[in-house]
């Protein structure tokens, strides 16, 4: 088995929920010289995106201060 073959295999597996390949559109030409202009749709969606990846972020954070916090003083 070859390094290729892994590759692939974990190319095809990977979703990347933050990107819908089917809506991509971009397809850039060598040819294309002016500057592309996002819809409303594409700018509400990079919104909502961006809030989830606050949200994420800030639970990540979370995680992260509990995990290293000072331990409770023991009840005596």
């Amino acid at each position: 088995m070859y390094v290729k073959d892994f590759i692939k295999e974990s190319d095809t597996k990977t979703e990347d929920k933050l990107h819908d390949q089917n809506s991509d559109a971009s397809k850039a030409e060598k040819t294309d010289t002016r500057k592309t202009r996002l819809t409303l749709e594409q700018i509400n969606r990079l919104r909502v995106l961006n809030d989830v990846k606050i949200s994420e972020y800030q639970q990540n954070i979370k995680k992260i201060k509990q995990q290293f916090s000072a331990p409770a003083a023991p009840a005596q």
